[in-house]
């Protein structure tokens, strides 16, 4: 059944390009009130649905797969009309193989945006759901609520729905709770991201040979998550070219900043003292990789969970060593934190009212996402007394025929997945709030259209790579650096794009 339904979604390619519906063609959309395939059709036949999905996991067999694609197709057959085709991609290389996908036409009806949401939208790779959705994922709409699809929209046109999740980052000192145990280490008193140098000077001189604080990844440790109330405006937080700081709708250059100076001030002091890793700035490991050495301490990050949650999801990643987790910070929602993980209908579907209609059970069916996450109970999880699930005995994420389980932040709804290890409802509860009281940004809901400045885009991001990582892993010194590094941004066109920004999101404003 499986590869026959494979080789149909080739075959269906060929006619996808006469009914092909670009992201800027609103006046091709169905008919809102159609009900066509509402429930399974009497001849026989199905809407067939494509749902691409990235997994952190590893790829299951054609046969796994399988089983898991058929008893998803068991309920979807019988609510929607439609059957599905998993197909999914391994995380580092899901963003190609999706532009590829599209680009070729290749039979992908559902993916999921990965930060390239702006991308996906200026190169009319996504549908136009706007007047589909009351229609055809009225449960989603209901559950993610207005405020949040309205980051999901550019221009006014909605081209996704995003996942429902904890979503709301909130900056953490990731740490090794033995040696702050031992060190007698008040972590009660380390609420902000200054209040960690005690703590890493603390390590360093109960544990000389012990580097306190890791890089997160690549030339980063973990400023970048405690700038403070600051919307990227649609880029990288870890390249940011003009961003919103507070409540104020000025666009503003970061790197001209008080907060930005200090906070390369405090970071090139742990340097010099040595509490921080020495070659952070160019190192190709990540905090994972260089805890479970065990020479370190701790590391700075961002996550949407509490301490305690963290703490224990954090510690198979390195080792097996006991880890702590303690706030230092508040969250902070805008725009880009909702719309990163968006799952949008292909502009090239020919099925884009089933294929709403299977988003729509991913947010809404219990059933659906956790054999989206987990696979088939007994099989790939079995179910513990308190409702949370656990692998089968003897196995692992490894070794199950099937889990996307590290998927979970990724797909659908969150709040319906079980819970792995141990059910907590008051960790839910937790989440739930953050997301909710998280202060967000004014400018919620914009979209920064960076097609007029690509040529500005890729200097200044250049420039950004050359100097930005010395700056904030402390290997240069913000005194001499940060007024050259300035300088070489404004040669290169920061100015234009600072400008450009300003007027989209004047005009954004004025519409409102």
């Amino acid at each position: 059944m499986k590869n026959v339904k494979r080789i149909l979604a080739l075959v269906l390619t060929a006619a996808m390009a006469f009914t092909a519906v670009a992201c800027s063609d609103p006046t091709a959309q169905p008919d809102a009130g159609s009900t066509d395939a509402a429930v399974s059709k009497e001849d026989g036949s199905y809407d067939q649905v494509t749902y691409a999905y990235c997994t952190f996991n590893n790829i299951p067999t054609e046969e796994d797969l399988d089983e898991v694609e058929e008893a998803i197709n068991k309920i979807t057959r019988e609510k929607i009309g439609a059957e599905i085709t998993l197909m999914p991609i391994q995380i580092f290389e899901y963003s190609s193989k999706i532009n590829l996908a599209l680009q070729g036409g290749e039979k992908i009806d559902i993916f999921e945006s990965l930060g390239d949401f702006g991308s996906y939208v200026s190169t009319d790779m996504c549908y136009d759901i706007t007047d589909m959705i009351d229609t055809y994922a009225p449960g989603a709409k209901e559950i993610v609520g207005d405020s949040w699809l309205e980051a999901c929209k550019s221009n006014g046109v909605l081209y996704g729905i995003p996942t429902m999740k904890p979503i709301a980052l909130t900056p953490m000192l990731i740490y090794r709770q033995d040696i702050a145990d031992e060190l007698n280490i008040d972590m009660s008193k380390v609420n902000s991201i200054e209040d960690v140098t005690s703590v890493l000077e603390t390590v360093k001189a109960g544990h000389p040979d012990m580097i306190p604080l890791a890089a997160v990844q690549t030339g980063e440790i973990g400023l970048s998550t405690n700038y403070g109330e600051v919307d990227f405006l649609n880029d990288d937080r870890y390249k940011p070219i003009g961003v919103l700081m507070g409540d104020d709708l000025t666009v503003t250059d970061l790197y001209g900043t008080d907060r930005f100076k200090d906070l390369c001030k405090l970071v090139r002091g742990w340097y010099n003292n040595g509490l921080v890793m020495q070659d952070a700035a160019t190192t190709n490991s990540a905090a994972a990789e260089t805890m479970s050495s065990g020479n370190y301490f701790g590391y700075l990050a961002a996550y949407s969970y509490p301490e305690e949650d963290t703490a224990v999801s954090l510690e198979a990643q390195v080792a097996g060593y006991d880890l702590g987790a303690k706030i230092i910070g508040d969250a902070y929602l805008s725009t880009s934190d909702i719309n990163a993980i968006t799952f949008m209908i292909a502009s090239t579907t020919d099925v884009p009212e089933a294929a709403l209609k299977f988003l729509d059970l991913t947010y809404t069916d219990p059933e659906v996402i956790n054999l989206l996450i987990y696979g088939i109970e007994g099989r790939d999880y079995v179910k513990n007394a308190d409702g949370s699930v656990s692998y089968p005995e003897g196995q692992d994420a490894a070794t199950v025929p099937y889990t996307a389980q590290l998927s979970c932040g990724t797909l659908g709804n969150f709040f319906n997945m079980y819970q792995m290890g141990v059910a907590n409802p008051d960790s839910l509860q937790w989440e739930l709030d953050q997301n909710k009281n998280a202060k967000t940004s004014p400018a919620m809901g914009f979209t920064f259209d960076s097609s007029n400045v690509k040529t500005q885009y890729t200097a200044v991001l250049n420039v950004i790579s050359q100097y930005l990582p010395g700056l904030i892993c402390g290997s240069l010194d913000p005194d001499t650096e940060i007024d050259k590094f300035i300088q070489a941004l404004n040669d290169a066109g920061y100015q234009d794009i600072l400008n450009e920004k300003q007027a989209q999101l004047d005009a954004w404003k004025a519409s409102k």
